[in-house]
């Protein structure tokens, strides 16, 4: 065996010279480079935009929802929504190891959960099983190859497979609320109700703590129902956060003029940037995790009202977010409870 590139981009086919998130085909020979991990795949969970945006296109019709996760990976040797450009991530079982990867303590047969994107990770599709339209993930027969860069995690044996993989997928948001939440902060988590928004307003309220206030702003009445009796919020607004001057006023009726300290966006739907920088204070941070955020949206749209904020990319890893997410999973009976309900 030949060793390939670090990050892959000997497995670049067009454009030549880009990396292979950027790649708009990629080399899914199932033949690995002896520093490349080859996966049976079992569940792929594609992330919430892209696959609401599929959804939305099939009107949830399950056979076209098939044929259209098939083309895109046929087409591009990857699971990348060509609208949304986001992937998601995968469970399998290390089939073969390179004689060159990194990690000598894993075995054949380990079970994985990789945390790095169906985007940039060759994929083959022999058959979908499954295509469960309430949360994301679809059962396949197939293949995968991890670069010697990609992270990944072996799957937990005391928390079930589909729901480890539904919380590590989102596992960079509660890691990054746990960086930026300080004791005393008045935080807001825009679509609180969803998976990532359930594991940001729990570690939000960890980390702010007494002194501090939790906002969470549902469009869903259920979701916010779900998030008052979780007491996972000191106070949850109902609101549709593509319309930022609503937002910001019910906001307001809660912090004053002082608005929020760090705001946490996990919407899956467009147009939300406004919403969130308005309830933002001057110096305040706004952590985007949210993979339908137009960054031109939200940095002119910061110049265009004068807010002085700052906005980070939804990087989805952060160091150690694998065990800090699982740790929610074990510490909340309430949150595992509603996971096993919606994933297992």
């Amino acid at each position: 065996m030949i060793k390939g590139c670090p990050f892959g981009t000997h497995r670049v086919i067009e454009p030549m010279g880009t990396m292979p998130q950027a790649a708009v085909k990629i080399d899914n020979t199932m033949k690995i480079k002896n520093n490349e991990l080859l996966l049976d795949v079992m569940t792929l969970n594609i992330d919430s935009a892209s696959f609401t945006q599929i959804k939305d296109a099939c009107n949830k019709d399950i056979d076209k929802m098939t044929t259209m996760i098939n083309e895109i990976v046929g087409e591009r040797g990857k699971m990348q929504n060509p609208v949304t450009g986001s992937g998601g991530m995968l469970i399998g079982v290390v089939k073969e190891i390179g004689s060159d990867f990194p990690d000598k303590t894993l075995k054949v047969g380990d079970k994985l959960a990789t945390l790095v994107s169906l985007s940039l990770t060759p994929l083959k599709i022999d058959k979908i099983n499954n295509v469960n339209v309430s949360n994301d993930q679809v059962d396949i027969d197939g293949q995968a190859i991890l670069f010697e860069t990609g992270i990944y995690s072996v799957l937990p044996t005391d928390i079930p497979e589909k729901l480890a993989l539904a919380a590590l997928d989102v596992a960079g948001a509660p890691a990054q609320v746990e960086r930026l939440v300080k004791e005393g902060d008045t935080v807001c988590i825009i679509g609180g109700g969803g998976k990532s928004g359930v594991l940001c307003a729990y570690q939000a309220m960890v980390n702010a703590g007494d002194s501090g206030k939790v906002i969470v702003i549902e469009y869903s009445e259920e979701n916010a129902k779900r998030i008052l009796d979780m007491k996972l919020a000191h106070h949850v607004i109902i609101a549709d956060a593509t319309k930022p001057v609503e937002v910001y006023e019910k906001v307001k009726e809660i912090t004053g003029d002082d608005v929020c300290d760090v705001v946490i966006n996990n919407v899956n739907v467009a147009n939300t940037e406004m919403s969130s920088i308005l309830i933002t204070k001057d110096d305040g941070v706004v952590y985007f995790f949210s993979m339908a955020t137009s960054f031109t949206k939200a940095a002119l749209g910061a110049e265009g009202v004068g807010k002085d904020v700052q906005m980070i990319v939804g990087n989805g890893y952060a160091k150690g977010h694998a065990d800090l997410t699982l740790g929610i999973i074990r510490e909340s009976k309430t949150i595992r409870n509603l996971f096993e309900k919606l994933y297992v």
